[in-house]
Formats: C-alpha cells, sequence, structure tokens
C-alpha cells in the first residue's frame, strides 16, 4: 500500500497548494501538538496528536512536537524531534520508505524551523500559537480550516486501507468481549481482555471504550467500569474501536442470552440494521436514512408489542425518540466523530438537523469515499421512560412489557461503512467475516 500512501501525500500537497494560494498565503505549517500537565502537578496527559498533522505523517501519532511545513514545488519538510534528554528516550530518526515522501530533518531547537517562516505570510494549524518575531502568521484560519475540513470526508484510497485495518482490528476484540461476557467476567475484566486481544493499551484507543452490563446498557456514554461481576449476566453492550496509522474504527454489538424477548429483540434491530445499510450509496440524503430507521423501529416495537400505536402514529407523536434518542451515525476517519458532518461547502455553511433529531452528527448528503458509522439503537432509559410514563402518549406504551425489559438496558448496532457509487463496503461485517 506504499504507493497508496504516496498517492495520498500528492493528493493533499495539491489541495493544500491550491487552498494557500486561495487564501493568501505562502506556507501552511502543521505541529503534532505538545504534552500538557495534569493540574497541580508534573505528571502528563496521555498524548493526542493534532489530526490535521496525522493526516500527513500517520506514522508518527506517538510523537509530540514535530513539525510539517507545506508550500509549493517542493516536498513537505517534516522536522522530527530529537531532544537531547536522558530522562525519557530520544527516539531515532524514521527510516521507513513512507519518509521517502518528505524532506526529513531532526531538530531539537523551535528557532531553527521559526526562521523559515520569516518573510512569509504563513497560516499555522496547532493548538498553541508560535513566537517568530519576523515573520507573519495566521493561527489556525478558520476559513482555510473549514475548506480541509470539508475535504476529509471523502477519504483516499490510502485512508480507506487503514479504516478498512482498524475494523478488522477492532472485530477481534468484540469476539474476545463476547467470550468474557459468556464467562461471567465484569465490565472491567471484558474490557482488559479486549485490550489484550487488538494489541491495544488504553492510551492507544480512538476513544473511551464503553463497556455496559445489563442495566448499563441504558446510559448512551456509559463511562464506569464495575470491578465485580454482576449476579445475573443478562446483557452486554459494548462500544468500543480500534486504531491503525491514526485511524479510527467505531464498533458496538449488543449480546444476551438466548432464549428471551430481547434477544428476538436483539435479531430483530441487527436485521434492520443490515436492511438499511444495504441501501446507502452515493446520493443517499442522511437525513432521509435517519428519519427512514425511525420508521423501522417504529414497527418494530410494534409488533414486539411494546408500543401498540402503529409506526405512522408513532412518527407523528415522536414515540421512538424515548427508545431510540441519538443519531443514525457519523463520519469516521481521523477523529471517532470526524469532522464536518453538518458542512455543505468549503465555506463552513452548516446544515444542523431537523429540530426532532437534534443529536444527529451527519446532515450531508452522502459521496462515495465517504466513511460513515450506521448505529441504530433500541434503549429503555429510566429518565426517558419517566417523562413519557407522564406524557398523554403514556397510554400506548405497553408497560408491562417495558418493566420487563428494564433490567437488560438496551440495544446499539454498530457498522463502519465506505460509500460507494453504487452500495457500499461495510468494513465491520467483511471484518467478523474473516474471523
Amino acid at each position: 500500500m506504499i504507493q497508496a500512501f504516496f498517492q495520498h501525500i500528492a493528493q493533499l500537497q495539491q489541495r493544500s497548494v491550491e487552498l494557500l494560494a486561495q487564501q493568501g498565503f505562502d506556507q501552511l505549517l502543521i505541529g503534532s501538538g505538545s504534552l500538557h500537565t495534569h493540574f497541580l502537578d508534573d505528571t502528563r496527559y496521555p498524548f493526542r496528536p493534532n489530526p490535521h498533522f496525522v493526516q500527513w505523517a500517520p506514522f508518527l501519532t506517538e510523537h509530540p512536537n514535530c513539525w510539517l511545513l507545506i508550500k509549493a514545488n517542493q516536498k513537505p519538510q517534516l522536522f522530527y524531534y530529537t531532544p537531547t534528554d536522558f530522562w525519557h528516550l530520544t527516539p531515532a530518526l524514521p527510516t521507513g520508505e513512507w519518509t521517502s515522501a518528505f524532506d526529513l530533518q531532526a531538530y531539537d531547537n523551535f528557532a531553527d524551523i521559526a526562521s523559515l517562516l520569516n518573510g512569509h505570510n504563513n497560516a499555522l494549524i496547532n493548538e498553541q500559537n508560535i513566537q517568530a518575531e519576523a515573520a507573519q502568521v495566521s493561527h489556525n484560519p478558520n476559513a482555510f480550516i473549514q475548506a480541509l475540513n470539508f475535504h476529509r470526508a471523502i477519504k483516499t484510497e490510502w485512508e480507506q486501507h487503514c479504516l478498512r485495518q482498524a475494523n478488522y482490528l477492532a472485530v477481534k476484540g468484540h469476539r474476545a468481549a463476547e467470550a468474557a461476557f459468556k464467562a461471567g467476567k465484569s465490565e472491567y475484566q471484558i474490557n482488559q481482555l479486549y485490550l489484550s486481544a487488538i494489541g491495544h493499551n488504553e492510551c492507544d484507543m480512538p476513544y473511551d471504550n464503553i463497556v455496559a452490563l445489563n442495566e448499563h446498557a441504558a446510559v448512551l456514554h456509559y463511562q464506569f467500569q464495575e470491578r465485580s461481576a454482576p449476579a445475573q449476566d443478562r446483557t452486554l453492550l459494548i462500544d468500543a474501536g480500534a486504531r491503525f496509522n491514526g485511524y479510527a474504527a467505531d464498533i458496538t454489538r449488543t449480546f444476551t442470552r438466548q432464549g428471551s424477548l430481547f434477544a428476538d429483540l436483539v435479531r430483530g434491530l441487527d436485521d434492520l440494521q443490515q436492511q438499511l445499510c444495504q441501501q446507502i450509496s452515493a446520493g443517499s440524503d442522511f437525513i432521509a436514512l435517519h428519519e427512514q430507521m425511525h420508521l423501522m423501529i417504529a414497527d418494530l416495537l410494534n409488533r414486539f408489542g411494546i408500543i401498540t400505536a402503529n409506526p405512522e402514529v408513532q412518527m407523528e407523536l415522536g414515540l421512538t425518540r424515548t427508545f431510540y434518542p441519538h443519531g443514525l451515525g457519523h463520519l469516521l476517519g481521523l477523529q471517532v466523530h470526524d469532522v464536518g458532518g453538518w458542512q455543505q461547502d468549503e465555506a463552513g455553511t452548516l446544515l444542523t438537523p431537523p429540530e426532532e433529531h437534534p443529536f444527529l452528527r451527519l446532515t450531508r448528503t452522502l459521496q462515495s469515499g465517504y466513511v460513515i458509522t450506521i448505529e441504530p439503537g433500541v434503549y429503555f432509559i429510566p429518565q426517558l421512560l419517566n417523562e413519557l410514563r407522564n406524557s398523554p402518549n403514556s397510554q400506548h406504551i405497553n408497560w408491562a412489557l417495558v418493566e420487563q425489559l428494564l433490567p437488560y438496558g438496551g440495544i446499539r448496532i454498530e457498522d463502519n461503512l465506505c460509500v460507494q457509487d453504487s452500495g457500499s463496503e461495510n468494513y465491520t461485517r467483511d471484518g467478523f467475516a474473516r474471523l
């Protein structure tokens, strides 16, 4: 895939140079980021690199204080930080084949880089501004970043490869988590076995894993991990990914014991999720897909006797939003919720979600090369159910059945898809099929 990486860099170079010319800049400086200490402490937060840097240098995700300088008619200059430091390991200058795409230089004094900015109009993308007395520096120019963010939605062949491989890693973790759930492990133990199965530590992960047993599966972004296993293990909802060269997988699966109504509900939602995935291709309106998923879930809830009203009445009254309160999915890439989901053009024009679906993260019409998540859910969330119970719409709910399903928490099924001109490639299902 090294040729795909070189083509990826060529595309980034062309786009950046065009934007520099359009917006009146001479060159672009991108920082990898820096380390930060905890409040009133000398220990540091885990390093999370600048995604704009990682798009160019995906092999340097653990390297703070590196810099890229991009200008027309020359190779990108990559400044690799090699400090004199006996407390920490100073990394050797990389020698992989990928480095031939750059003019690679070791440095330990930022003044050497700052001198290259003098006399130029520079765009800077970095968390902090820099000191360069004889240079004109525009720190995080909004119009420039908006244009980059808009184009990040369409993934190059190299980026698609990385996202595919991230999925192939993550599914191994999900299989290990399923086995751990069946063995009666705790949330903490399940998470540790997941990390071991994919060869990641906590810092490698694109986001904090959601490992939710039983009622915890009703908490959309459950943030804890119980050390003791529950007396009865009814449900495991695990939302967990992986990284490959800086690119993220974001997969959710729900496991339960067979032979229950809830198990039938899990299979029912999984079937609907696959049906919707089959309909996705370039030109699909994501808002319309989200609304279609609500209608499909309305039918599911009606068929299972949870809601007595027919699907059309449910949609009119907004009943499904109690059981499915989040969006259908989002863009995926260097960030798990990749940028530009509402953005309609280079200028940053936004299309916000419909008022009745405020949590939808993606409102763009899909194009070939988008990588997205499709993640419908059905949950039994006490807060939302109490609000519904105290409303006039309470009459449409089979509360006895809801009480029966409450201990299971909820269901989410999430796949990662690459949109194509005709149909899509489902990285997640393909990954499970390879196991």
